[in-house]
C-alpha cells in the first residue's frame, strides 16, 4: 500500500495490534511490544525494508506473532533482503550491549541487524513511524550503547561506527566528528 493513504491505515493497524490481548501478562508488559507493533505494523503497509519474517526466519516470527499478538493474521510484502557480509558483527554488537531485561531483545536485535541492509535511515528501514521510536528501541533494549551516543549520530551510521571501530576501521576521515566535512550527514534531525 503506498501513496497517502498508507498512514491513516498503519495508525489504525498499529492501533488494533495494541487493543489485542497478548498471549502472556509478561508479554502484555514486555516494552517492546508497542515498538514490535510499530514494526509490524510498517512493514504489512509496506514501509521499510525488512521481509515477510522480518528477519527473524519463519518459525521464529509465528511465535513472536504468537505471543505478542495472537491470532494476528496479515502478512506483509513478500521482498527479500539483501544479505549484508557483517550481519554477524552487528548482531553481536546488539547483543552485547542489551539490557537483559527482557527476552524480546533477541528478537530485537535480530530485526536491527537485518534493517541495517536497507539503503534509508534505520528507522525507515525497520519501518517504524519515527526517529524517537528508535531511540526508544536503543534505549530500552540496547541502553549502553544509547548512552555512548552523545552526539545524537544517526543511527545506523553509529552502529556501523561502533562495529568498524571494533575493527580499527574508522571511517570518518577527519580527527573529529565536529570537524568532519561530512558531520551534517551524521547528526541532526532525520527526515
Amino acid at each position: 500500500m503506498n501513496g497517502p493513504d498508507r498512514l491513516p491505515y498503519r495508525t489504525t493497524l498499529f492501533a488494533e495490534l495494541l487493543a489485542m490481548p497478548a498471549a502472556t501478562a509478561k508479554a502484555a508488559a514486555d516494552p517492546n511490544r508497542s515498538l514490535l507493533a510499530s514494526i509490524v505494523a510498517g512493514q504489512v503497509t509496506d514501509s521499510g525494508c525488512l521481509p515477510a519474517d522480518l528477519g527473524l526466519g519463519k518459525a521464529v516470527h509465528a511465535a513472536l506473532l504468537h505471543t505478542y499478538f495472537p491470532g494476528l493474521d496479515v502478512s506483509g510484502p513478500s521482498r527479500a533482503v539483501e544479505a549484508i557480509p557483517e550481519w554477524e558483527d552487528l548482531q553481536k554488537l546488539l547483543l552485547e550491549h542489551r539490557a537483559c531485561e527482557y527476552p524480546s531483545e533477541l528478537l530485537i536485535a535480530n530485526i536491527v541487524a537485518t534493517a541495517c541492509a536497507g539503503r534509508d535511515h534505520l528507522w525507515q528501514d525497520l519501518g517504524l513511524a519515527n526517529r524517537e521510536e528508535l531511540s526508544r528501541l536503543m534505549w530500552v533494549n540496547f541502553p549502553a550503547l544509547a548512552r555512548d551516543n552523545t552526539g545524537d549520530m544517526k543511527w545506523k551510521k553509529f552502529i556501523y561506527r561502533q562495529v568498524c571501530s571494533r575493527e580499527g576501521i574508522y571511517v570518518c576521515p577527519a580527527p573529529s566528528c565536529g570537524v568532519c566535512k561530512d558531520y551534517a550527514k551524521c547528526f541532526g534531525p532525520e527526515n
